[in-house]
């Protein structure tokens, strides 16, 4: 099976309901082939730190209200009996457990009262395609759970950050670690986007320099690519935007001013995707444009050669008639010249010269025009140094030798600007 057909039915696939038509909302129906949950926990304060991984949802009861703040990650969502678990342990709704499961959620906040519900896209370049990821995030007062659809996140920074005591986002509240987890996933489209504007460099040239039927695939890879990302970063905006206008009792002032910040790095994220978008529509124009430029050159040196055969073909289509010289002194006489078919051919090949060389001049033949200038110019410039270095002899031994020396630099000069051979023969008259 090719690799396009595999690419197109695993994307589809991603995005697939399980659940079928009419289903109650509180099916959860996982993906049979998402891993099984792995549980980390994270509970802290300004001075005190608890990493481990958490085999039994039941042992995550003695942080909550103990610590002040617990993070609770689960990386797959292969098993639903866990998630039951925790959705109990930390009064998540059905609803809630509902769009956990279902990867297929786009970017959004809701307020339950007594959390916060957000759900946010993670990009992750996977070989040579682009993979999103949901991160189901759940904000309380003491507590931060997240829900991830496989192992691998853009979080190694943060957990970096929670292992230093001296660090703000111990001396903060459980809003800041969902900013910083928010501000990681958002962040991590930068890079993404600087690697898709490397590559429309390089097709830009590619279809330029050298249009081929491949780059048109490459190119609408990449359109497909922006537009998996304009379809994350669009809504996520819209979370952020909520995130840091309205307010909540869970998110405190002094972390909304960073939300803020975030939505502006989301803000720039569009800002890019449009520009690369144009950038992605405008190289097919470019790569049909490139293709019609190349078959006008081939059209233009092909019409060149047969325009210079017609008068050609005219002349040996004349002296190609069966006529009798014998017959008639009118018949073509000329055949019967000596040097006849020797002139013929020279009138033939100076009727093409001619052609050619004002085809040249008019500038028809794409850079013969250039190339024979520089070589005019080129031969001209080298005469005078010749005639210069030719005169170096004079009367006085000493008077001589510097003026060759002076020619030597003449013509250095001359072969460089044709000022220089001018300042030579005011020298050496």
């Amino acid at each position: 099976m090719p690799n396009h057909v595999r690419k197109k039915r695993r994307r589809t696939a991603q995005f697939r309901r399980r659940t079928p038509p009419g289903a109650p909302p509180e099916t959860l129906l996982p993906d049979p082939a998402a891993p099984a949950p792995a549980m980390s926990l994270f509970a802290y304060g300004e001075r005190d730190l608890v990493e481990r991984a958490i085999a039994d949802p039941d042992e995550v009861r003695q942080f909550l209200g103990r610590v002040p703040v617990v993070w609770l990650n689960v990386d797959g969502l292969g098993n639903v009996q866990p998630l039951r678990a925790l959705g109990q342990i930390f009064g998540l709704h059905a609803l809630e457990l509902e769009d956990v499961i279902h990867v297929h959620q786009r970017p959004k906040v809701e307020d339950y009262g007594t959390h916060l519900f957000i759900v946010m896209r993670m990009i992750e370049r996977a070989g040579d395609a682009l993979v999103t990821d949901q991160l189901s995030l759940f904000l309380d007062s003491n507590f931060v759970l997240t829900f991830q659809e496989r192992p691998g996140d853009c979080f190694a920074p943060v957990r970096d950050r929670l292992r230093r005591a001296e660090n703000r986002i111990r001396r903060s509240g459980p809003d800041y670690l969902a900013y910083a987890l928010i501000d990681a996933v958002v962040d991590e489209m930068f890079p993404i986007l600087e690697q898709v504007g490397e590559r429309l460099e390089e097709l830009e040239d590619r279809v330029i320099d050298r249009p081929a039927p491949a780059a048109v695939s490459d190119v609408q890879e990449i359109k497909r690519e922006l537009l998996m990302l304009r379809r994350t970063a669009w809504p996520q905006r819209e979370a952020l935007n909520i995130l840091a206008r309205d307010p909540n009792p869970l998110v405190t002032p002094e972390t909304r001013v960073y939300l803020r910040d975030c939505y502006d790095h989301s803000v720039q994220i569009i800002d890019l995707l449009e520009v690369y978008r144009e950038l992605g529509s405008g190289l097919m124009d470019i790569y049909l444009s490139s293709l019609s430029n190349r078959l006008n050159e081939v059209m233009r040196v092909l019409t060149l050669i047969a325009t210079i055969f017609i008068p050609l073909t005219f002349i040996a289509g004349i002296y190609g008639m069966n006529f009798d010289p014998e017959s008639s002194p009118w018949n073509m006489p000329e055949l019967k010249w000596r040097w006849g078919y020797p002139a013929c051919l020279l009138g033939m090949a100076a009727i093409a010269a001619a052609m050619l060389a004002a085809f040249v001049k008019k500038g028809w033949i794409p850079g013969a025009k250039r190339r024979w200038k520089r070589g005019s110019s080129e031969s001209s410039v080298g005469f005078p140094s010749a005639r210069i270095t030719g005169r170096g002899d004079g009367p006085d031994p000493a008077s001589g030798s510097a003026s060759g020396s002076a020619s030597g630099s003449g013509s250095a000069s001359g072969s460089a600007s044709p000022s220089g051979s001018a300042s030579g023969s005011k020298e050496h008259p």
